[in-house]
């Protein structure tokens, strides 16, 4: 299985995006070679039916403008390497996390800098056309020092492709937007959202495979929050939050990913400071969540992890120590174990499975 890492390139190990090969069979993860060279692709998604891959240029400028870039690739199944096919400007600064709509006729963005989202629409060649959608956001909470304005840190479709959902670390809210994938255009919705506790900076958002709940965890404050979602309206409602960190931890800590396991049973969360994964049991009638473990990610800052599609090996990318370590998931726990697979690439930050 192709598998494709997104990269901070500022520090110098890293060139852009790399690709290696996952043996689900054994957890076994080939050692990365450079896919394409390109600034800062620090997210990244694939079409749903074409080999094409996105990502973000999470810069500040952008053709000499201050703006970040959306990046548009061909897949080439036999070598496993990236053929640029254009480049857009994504409608705000620092863009940090981008998606596909399921229909595959739009890009959406949110930019983390200027606390903008946008849309993109992706022509028949797989190209992406100039934003046609792009929604600044406003407002503040109330930590001044990270909050004083806008954050768009994530931005999905629900699984019926018909709202988009982001979410703002700054305003301390996911805000819910009609979605028309052929127009690429967003639309705020009534209700425009819903608030997180303040201060707790809301970060990344995932659905259960039911449809019926999301779990978003929150930067600031280390915490994993159940939404009951109603599909109809486009509302989120918060039912549970728990700590994603052991209660006799002390030192610095900021949440970061969030993963639901393909059988809806588990759910899991990153810490940047503990440096762990914490896995909760999902009660599949009410959503609701229990702490099974906290296991070490055997490295520093893990940005981002990933469920490969079987459900059996979860891949944490360890941002500061230049890692990626895989670990065996128990069916009937959800608990992780490590499986002594570690591979070298410098800052990874994402990985995305190539899975056709």
């Amino acid at each position: 299985m192709l598998t494709y890492i997104g990269t901070y390139t500022g520090g110098g190990k890293s060139k852009g995006i790399y690709v290696a090969r996952f043996d689900s069979r054994t957890g076994k993860l080939s050692e990365p070679e450079l896919a394409a060279q390109t600034k800062n692709p620090t997210f990244l998604a694939f079409h749903p039916t074409k080999p094409l891959l996105y990502c973000v240029g999470e810069i500040d400028d952008f053709n000499g403008k201050k703006t970040g870039a959306v990046c548009a690739f061909s897949v080439n199944k036999a070598t496993g390497k990236l053929a640029l096919l254009n480049q857009q400007a994504s409608g705000g600064t620092g863009p940090c996390h981008l998606a596909v709509d399921k229909s595959g006729r739009c890009v959406l963005v949110a930019n983390y800098g200027s606390g903008s989202v946008a849309a993109l629409p992706i022509a028949a060649d797989g190209k992406l056309g100039e934003a046609a959608s792009v929604v600044q956001h406003a407002g503040s909470s109330i930590d001044h020092s990270r909050q004083s304005g806008p954050h768009a840190h994530f931005i999905e479709v629900d699984p019926r492709n018909k709202f988009a959902i982001a979410v703002d670390l700054g305003l301390d809210k996911a805000l819910v937007y009609h979605l028309d994938p052929s127009a690429a255009k967003l639309s705020p919705n009534k209700p425009a959202g819903c608030s997180l506790i303040p201060g707790s900076g809301p970060r990344h958002l995932a659905f259960h495979p039911n449809g019926h709940f999301a779990y978003l965890i929150s930067e600031m404050g280390s915490t994993m929050n159940l939404l009951e979602y109603r599909a109809a309206a486009g509302s989120f409602k918060v039912k549970q939050t728990l700590s994603t960190l052991p209660p006799d931890f002390k030192g610095h800590n900021s949440g970061a990913e969030v993963q639901v396991h393909p059988s809806g049973k588990f759910v899991y969360g990153s810490n940047r400071g503990h440096d762990s994964i914490a896995v909760f049991a999902a009660d599949q009638n009410t959503g609701k969540l229990t702490l099974v473990q906290h296991q070490s990610t055997e490295g520093k800052t893990p940005r981002h992890f990933t469920i490969d599609p079987s459900g059996k090996w979860l891949m944490a990318e360890n941002q500061d120590s230049d890692s990626i370590v895989t670990f065996e998931i128990d069916s009937t726990t959800g608990k992780l174990s490590s499986h002594g697979e570690k591979v070298a690439v410098g800052s990874p930050v994402c990985v995305a499975f190539f899975n056709r």
